[in-house]
């Protein structure tokens, strides 16, 4: 295979004729095509979606299109290995990708897509067989399939060492039992990536294995849970003597489960705070105090001034995190930090619309930019928890920079059986 790398400034050229080939610019009104100006486009702040079977589907398929023109015209992959179907280039490729493309309108699908590429796929890629590298890599870099994260369960939130789905050898095949809570895209997803308790009688990080469950097998029933905002992006998973393959549908070896979670939330808290924007910003609560003619309230001021600051040092976190991965430095407390900064922003952009908007916040007038609001209000909380709870997030960093003591555990170094005896005794 040649060595060769292409001229990044051929590249660029290349990819931006492609692009205007085949997308769709940006309107220069909007700028880089979020938060338009007050009371055109869309008021949707929504941070978790609202939407039926049949608009999420078209919005999926939308992404697919886009993503599978990306995939054949070799810019799906650039990065990835060439023996996986990409095309083993630099991250100064993506880069330059990535820069070009943000000139274009992309169609958004929610979580689904980048959960499926950017944490399914490299977990596949770094646990599964040649086989099992070459069944689900290329087809959910294309779209063509999704998978989701099985993780979380009833009793198995961020302390996720304790799931209990139970998964039993049986000759050549394991039979799984159990239920998965909080999964996002389940009901579009043709792949589960599950964590499961394999032996019950080690210490509960050893006892675990991760399978690829495929969610359309016998046994497996997905329900969606309506949330308070009103959408029902995440879904229960039960799984009632689910049988799988050991060789097909095994990822990674029995026992290795936890690093194969590890490995999952790693890329998961890669993605968490960054990338497209979640809810509502501050160029939209500005725009709102401006409306509503509240920009010389004292309180206000001070309240847009605290949101301006912080967005600011979240932004400066993210890049100091960026250029140190650009200097081939290992991750360091950055992620924590900006999933930690990301949550207490949302929040502040809540009480900042509250303040502005008072009681067209809660009441439907039909009004521009004011009852929308009560979707990130009601939605922001989640992500609290999600990708990583605000609880857990601060005992890395305190643990791991601040090298302050661990928080006492009652279950180090003993059975996950005589662990979970100890909890219900206590």
């Amino acid at each position: 295979m040649s060595t060769t790398l292409p001229d990044p400034d051929v590249f660029r050229s290349e990819a931006r004729a492609w692009l205007e080939q085949h997308g769709e610019l940006r309107a220069a009104a909007t700028g880089d095509g979020s938060d338009p100006d007050w009371g055109t486009g869309s008021d949707n702040v929504a941070v978790f979606h609202n939407r039926s079977e049949a608009e999420e589907a078209e919005i999926l398929g939308r992404a697919q299109a886009w993503q599978r023109k990306k995939f054949d015209a070799g810019y799906g992959m650039l990065s990835w290995p060439v023996e996986l179907g990409g095309r083993g280039l630099p991250m100064l490729y993506v880069r330059i990708w990535n820069s070009e493309e943000s000139r274009f309108v992309i169609p958004d699908a929610g979580e689904l897509p980048p959960t499926s590429m950017g944490l399914i796929a490299p977990t596949v890629a770094a646990y599964g067989t040649d086989a099992q590298k070459q069944r689900w890599v290329p087809p959910i870099m294309r779209q063509d399939e999704y998978g989701c994260q099985l993780f979380s369960e009833p009793a198995a939130g961020s302390d996720l060492a304790s799931v209990v789905t139970k998964a039993v050898r049986d000759g050549d095949e394991w039979v799984l039992n159990g239920q998965k809570v909080w999964t996002s895209g389940a009901r579009f997803s043709q792949w589960g990536l599950a964590i499961t308790r394999t032996d019950f009688d080690v210490p509960k990080h050893r006892g675990l294995t991760a399978f690829m469950v495929p969610l359309d097998a016998p046994g497996v029933e997905v329900r969606p849970i309506r949330q308070m905002s009103g959408g029902a992006c995440f879904n229960e998973v039960f799984l009632s003597d689910v049988r799988l393959s050991d060789a097909d549908y095994r990822l990674g070896n029995v026992g290795d489960g936890w690093r194969v979670a590890l490995t999952c939330l790693g890329f998961e808290r890669d993605h968490s705070g960054g990338g497209s924007p979640v809810g509502g910003s501050l160029k939209r609560v500005l725009g709102a105090a401006r409306h509503f003619g509240l920009t010389s309230d004292p309180h206000i001021r001070q309240t847009l001034a605290d949101l301006y600051a912080h967005e600011k040092m979240a932004q400066f976190t993210n890049r100091r995190a960026a250029a140190a991965l650009k200097a081939g430095q290992t991750p360091g407390p950055e992620g924590s930090l900006s999933k930690l900064m990301w949550t207490a922003n949302m929040k502040r952009v809540s009480d900042a619309i509250s303040s502005i908007l008072g009681p067209r916040l809660i009441a439907d007038t039909g009004e521009w930019g004011t009852y929308a609001w009560g979707e990130h209000v009601l939605g922001a909380p989640g992500y609290r928890i999600a990708g990583g709870s605000d609880e857990v997030q601060r005992n890395i960093v305190g643990e791991r920079v601040l090298q302050l003591p661990a928080e006492p555990r009652v279950d180090k170094d003993v059975s996950f059986s005589e662990a979970q005896r100890l909890a219900r005794k206590a």
